[in-house]
Order: C-alpha cells, then structure tokens, then sequence
C-alpha cells in the first residue's frame, strides 16, 4: 500500500497482538499505526459505497459481477464521480474471501492468470491490484461529472450512493418485515440474509432511494406488528 499510495487501511479481527509492529512493513510503519481493526467485514466495509471482493473463479459460482482487473478503470471512476468510497477487500492468504465475505461484496475482481496457476498469494495479489490502479488513474476527482452534457443543457445532481452499512440495515429490515409476514421461516433466515445483500448491491440503490425504501418497509413492519393476527374459524 504505501508503494502505490495508498493509506486508509482496515484489518478484520486480526489475530495476532503485535500486528500492527510487524517488522516487515518497512517504510510503512504509520499505514499500521493507523489501520483501523473491526471484528467484522460489514463493519469495516460500513461506510463504503462501492465494495469490490477478490478472488479466483477455479473453485467458486459467483453470485456478483465479474470485473477483469484491467477494467475496474471506469467503475471507479464512474463511483468517484458520484462522490463514493471504494472499498477493496482481499481474503486470508489460506482460503480468501469465503462465500458469506462476497456477499458484502458488489462486484468481483479477478486478476487476470495464468489457467494452470490461478491462484495468487496475498502480497502479491495485492501488488498487483493496487499497481493497476495506480498505474491508469482515475481521471476523473469526487464531484467531476461522468459524462460531458451539451452547453447549457442542465442535469440533475447525481444522489451518492447507498453505503453498504445502510445496505445492511434496510436489509436487516427486509428481514424483520419477511419474518413478520411468516415468509422467512427459521431454517431459511440465513440463506434469506444472504440472498437479500447480494439483490440490494446488485440493485445499486442511492441513498435517497435507500431512505425511502427504508421507510416503506419500516412502515410495513410496523403495521404487520401492530395488527393482531386473524383467528381461524372454528368449525
């Protein structure tokens, strides 16, 4: 990171206790000082707007869109324009991001490999995507319109997008809502939790849409809530 610029750093539930003194972050021992540590991949992917997972396609179904490395160019240039927070998440060197940490995820990035070794190490994974970045930067700065308009044509102001912390929370109310109407049974709440982050990343919500679909299903949940539930008939 500190050999292609970059410094907002984020480690979930680091396990070792001296982490952030590791001797080998040479020249980048104040990118560790002030790594924030959450317990969780939604937290500390909270307050992004565009969150890109990590991976090899040889042992997994993705559920997301697939970008090739070289062409992540335009997405994120497309997401600054809008004012976004990009977040770009790599898993545990052993096994990567699991199933559950894509689901956070709305697009995958795949590095472009050789078929007969497509997997990578963390380090070098991480060179590599962060040399791509640096390499073709983004022209475009937060706030820089995507797409010239004609002169004096006028264009409404881009809404930003939803961060993936209000994702989470419209879904968490999705869920409640489905549960009150008896549509999520228990053995299914997990899959349902899962399903529902991937549509609501794939739907690519701002947030005003967010705030008013939030207030629709809270709306809903309150009313399923407050109204008793009907009796059978007896016979």
């Amino acid at each position: 990171m500190a050999n292609f610029g970059f410094r907002s750093l984020a480690v979930v539930s680091p396990w070792e206790p001296h982490w952030r003194e590791a001797r080998s972050a040479i020249g980048a021992p104040d990118l560790l000082q002030n790594a924030k540590a959450t317990e969780s991949l939604a937290e500390a992917v909270a307050d992004c707007t565009l969150v890109l997972g990590t991976g090899t396609l040889t042992y997994r179904k993705p559920e997301q869109p697939v970008v090739p490395l070289p062409a992540l160019g335009p997405r994120i240039a497309g997401e600054l324009a809008r004012g976004g927070r990009i977040g770009l998440v790599f898993g545990p060197e052993k096994h990567g991001l699991t199933r559950e940490d894509l689901s956070y995820c709305h697009l995958l990035v795949e590095i472009p490999t050789d078929p007969q070794q497509p997997s990578m190490n963390l380090g070098q994974a991480v060179a590599v995507c962060l040399y791509e970045l640096a390499a073709r930067p983004v022209s475009l700065q937060p706030g820089t319109p995507a797409s010239a308009a004609p002169p004096g044509a006028l264009q409404p102001e881009p809404s930003p997008a939803a961060a993936s912390g209000n994702l989470d929370l419209l879904a968490e109310v999705v869920q409640q809502a489905m549960q009150a109407a008896g549509y999520s049974p228990r053995t299914m709440q997990a899959a349902n939790r899962h399903d529902l982050r991937l549509l609501l990343r794939r739907m690519a919500l701002t947030q005003r849409d967010l705030r008013r679909i939030l207030g629709l299903f809270r709306r809903i949940l309150w009313r399923l809530q407050s109204t008793p539930p009907r009796e059978h008939p007896r016979n």
